[in-house]
């Protein structure tokens, strides 16, 4: 079955995030909202039929995690990404999010530090900060003559030498800048936090949205030693599109640090699944390849306009081509404007509901991130009202 990403599917109304709190985020409920990342596109058709399948029992229990999932899950990974996970390795989770807050609990105590490289996903700050831990900052940096985001490898080197760092954050592919991370940055930092003893939480929600001319994604866990602390933290949510659905896995091959992040979630009494998120994983993963084919390639088409658009029409933004998410980050500094005022500008003159690039950290001040996964036509919406108020100002 072919997909058919143009067709234009109503999200009012519905309880959506992204649509019916607009007036709250933004102050106003006419802008065109590509700010939450998830995708205004149906999940695949096996994702669809499995949930109805499932709604016909009319009993909606407690309920376990069956062997099928699981495989499900090992099939996936290995047939895309040549990974090759144990049953025993798999802790199912609820959400990334909640596992990023677990990892700080689990392997840094409280004070201890925890390193994140912004600009990056909020919850990468909160999610330490809130835990009682310590942010320590490793900045990316900007190459300006290529767009392109690199990691400071040898201030990294400087922040995991800290007596109190125990835990790196690492986002792969990176949100928001759009990075996949090369096999030879990997194994720099796979080498750093070898020699300092830094337990690495690999956020690689993305790992599947990679454009097809840009390198493939590589898992962190694929080139890590049997001495290594890696935790690899996955879902299908950004995948299929079903991030309501709630449902993740970690993968931690060490028996003890598997079971310390096990305590930190039995601990909080964490609810971890109910019946349609399992049916959902599992149907996403089995049936979903041919989906996500047809998704990345309409996907990198809109990336492509999307540069071509504001490389002729949007003086003042510049945007570099992501290699991964279908997360877009603009570059908004040669407007000449203040965050809040560049937040004011795209919400009040151009009617567009984004990301302030801020919200990701210091390093975000004068960037917005967009998200491209909408239809073409939303986007062709978008760039002519952010073309029609520079054009005004």
């Amino acid at each position: 079955m072919t997909a058919d990403f143009d067709q234009p599917i109503p999200r009012e109304n519905t309880h959506s995030v992204k649509f019916d709190v607009r007036r709250a985020v933004f102050g106003r409920e006419d802008v065109i909202p590509v700010w939450v990342a998830d995708m205004d596109f149906a999940a695949p058709e096996a994702v669809t039929q499995a949930l109805k399948a499932r709604a016909e029992h009319p009993v909606y229990g407690y309920t376990l995690f069956p062997d099928s999932l699981y495989q499900a899950m090992i099939d996936w990974f290995a047939n895309r990404h040549g990974w090759h996970i144990e049953r025993d390795w798999i802790l199912m989770a609820p959400g990334v999010v909640p596992s990023l807050h677990a990892a700080c609990m689990a392997y840094a105590g409280p004070g201890e530090g925890v390193i994140i490289q912004p600009p990056v996903y909020p919850p990468f700050f909160s999610s330490v900060r809130d835990s009682g831990r310590e942010v320590i900052e490793n900045p990316l940096w900007l190459d300006e003559s290529s767009g392109q985001y690199r990691m400071d490898l040898e201030h990294l080197e400087q922040c995991a030498a800290r007596a109190d760092a125990r835990v790196l954050m690492l986002c792969s592919p990176h949100n928001p800048v759009g990075r996949v991370w090369s096999e030879e940055e990997l194994e720099a930092v796979l080498d750093i936090a070898r020699r300092h003893q830094l337990v690495i939480l690999s956020d690689e929600i993305h790992c599947d949205l990679t454009f097809p001319d840009k390198p493939a994604h590589t898992v962190l866990a694929k080139l890590a030693r049997p001495e290594d602390a890696v935790i690899t933290a996955v879902a299908p949510s950004k995948t299929f599109n079903m991030p309501g659905l709630g449902l993740s896995a970690l993968v931690i091959s060490d028996p003890g640090q598997c079971q310390a992040m096990k305590a930190v979630f039995d601990s909080m009494h964490l609810p971890q699944c109910n019946p349609f998120s399992v049916t959902g994983f599992e149907a996403g993963y089995r049936h979903g390849a041919q989906w996500l084919d047809q998704l990345m390639a309409y996907l990198q088409a809109n990336r492509d306009y999307v540069c071509g658009q504001v490389a002729e029409r949007l003086p003042g933004i510049k945007v570099s081509r992501p290699e991964g998410t279908y997360l877009m980050w603009l570059d908004c500094r040669e407007l000449g404007l203040d965050d809040a005022g560049l937040k004011r500008f795209f919400v009040q003159q151009a009617g567009v509901g984004m990301n302030p690039g801020i919200s990701f950290g210091e390093p975000g001040s004068g960037f917005m991130r967009l998200n491209i996964g909408c239809p073409r036509a939303v986007l062709a919406q978008v760039l002519e009202r952010i073309e029609t108020a520079l054009n005004q100002r």
